[in-house]
């Protein structure tokens, strides 16, 4: 089950659409069973463990969908365009809210 943290369903939708195509076959494929490794999966233990970012790119830029795998679901927690060679500290502070928000 993919479950959409409420405040990222408008992160998602401002995603260019190849971004969108991109990131909705790779929860189809997590959802499956899949396992996703680099470079297009990363974990994200600077916010807690079981935390993963989805690395997506286009022509447009880059950009990272973060989630977490809780209670058997998939919770997709925060979407933003990378534009720095570090994960900004508010994006990552504002995953690790999220994931507080849905009992993670």
């Amino acid at each position: 089950m993919i479950v959409i943290v409420r405040a990222c369903e408008r992160e998602l939708r401002d995603l260019p659409e190849e971004i969108r195509g991109d990131l909705a076959d790779a929860l189809a494929r997590l959802e499956a069973g899949h396992l996703l490794s680099m470079p297009l999966n990363r974990p994200m233990p600077s916010i807690t463990h079981g935390v993963h970012e989805l690395r997506l790119k286009d022509r447009s830029g880059v950009y990272r969908v973060v989630y977490a795998i809780r209670k058997g679901a998939i919770y997709v927690l925060h979407s933003f365009k990378k534009t720095m060679e570090q994960t900004p500290k508010k994006n990552m502070e504002l995953a690790r809210k999220r994931l507080k928000e849905v009992g993670g």
